[in-house]
């Protein structure tokens, strides 16, 4: 288990967009094969918080997730134009 002060969630951009990408195709592909978009959403979200914990522990990936609210309503996650 890494400390969040040595190893924190933030990783380089590059990596970022290409994992990004990979997530996204299997999205694709998940849609593609007749999962219904909410369940791969869901089951995503479940994967990438197993891993967070995993890797930071619990009590770092709960301060994380409590930063998810501001981040969603603030548009964080919007990738389509907000009028």
């Amino acid at each position: 288990m890494h400390d969040t002060a040595t190893a924190p969630f933030e990783s380089d951009p590059e990596s970022k967009r290409a994992a990004l990408g990979l997530v996204t195709e299997a999205f694709a592909e998940g849609c593609l094969d007749g999962i219904d978009g909410d369940c791969m959403a869901q089951a995503a979200l479940f994967a990438a918080f197993q891993e967070l914990v995993a890797t930071y522990g619990e009590d770092a990936t709960a301060r994380y997730a409590e930063t998810l609210p501001e981040r969603i309503r603030g548009g964080g996650f919007t990738t389509t134009l907000q009028h």
